[in-house]
């Protein structure tokens, strides 16, 4: 038996379908490669295509394009997401009325939406020390001595003016986070300026994913949220 060969109609059609509309072919990988891989063999072994060899190179560099289209697509949903989850948390953040109800609302609602297990508000004093009364209150909120908070962000390289630090690896300490530090893989702080005549403060959230903050992330979402914070803290205060 011999292969059906096209009806001189059909065939016809196809070709006025193609000149039509180049695109049908051109936009094809597979058909575009047989196609030149049919012009190659007619050419010959001893025949360089340079066209077929530019059109390789330009086929890999379409792939990295593509490649890269992707992942900036990416990066821009994830950076989206991100900034969605940090305004419902600053919202979230605003709510109360009062404040212990801000606090309350910080370490448990304001931590939820954003993914953290412990969010901690630091403020130095020198009156620092066990206070019943503030942890009453809130187990949000931590009074420490003055210097604790720039030991605290300070690195392996020494004292930092960053605003925001973020970290894999929780201090040897359990003045903030208690019984949970061991649990700790990740932790980003926030240096807090609560105004002319106060005393430094500090805003960390830890995670038990290793992932979750580490060196090398970007922090403008982290530094907008800490200048509200900042803002916020400013009333209460006051």
């Amino acid at each position: 038996m011999t292969a059906a060969t096209p009806r001189p109609e059909a065939a016809d059609n196809l070709r006025s379908r193609i000149i039509a509309d180049p695109a049908l072919i051109l936009d094809d990988k597979d058909v575009m490669r047989t196609l030149v891989a049919a012009s190659e063999r007619g050419m010959g072994e001893n025949i360089v295509d340079l066209r077929g060899l530019a059109m390789e190179r330009l086929e890999t560099r379409l792939d990295r394009l593509e490649e890269t289209h992707r992942a900036v697509i990416a990066a821009a949903y994830e950076n989206l997401s991100g900034t969605n989850q940090i305004h419902r948390a600053i919202l979230r953040m605003l709510d109360p009325d009062q404040f212990e109800d801000f606090l309350r609302n910080l370490g448990h609602d304001v931590a939820q939406i954003l993914n953290v297990d412990a969010i901690k508000l630091v403020l130095e004093s020198p009156d620092a020390g066990p206070d019943p009364a503030l942890e009453r209150i809130s187990d949000v909120l931590c009074v420490v001595k003055p210097g604790f908070i720039e030991r605290y962000m300070s690195s392996e390289r020494g004292p930092t003016t960053r605003q925001v630090v973020l970290r894999q690896a929780i201090p040897e300490t359990d003045v903030l986070y208690g019984v949970k530090t061991p649990d700790l893989r990740s932790e980003a702080c926030m240096r807090l300026d609560l105004g002319k005549h106060r005393m430094g403060g500090m805003l960390v959230m830890g995670s038990d994913n290793p992932h979750m903050f580490k060196p090398g992330q970007g922090t403008d979402l982290l530094s907008f949220f800490a200048g509200i914070f900042e803002r916020s803290m400013r009333r209460w205060l006051a």
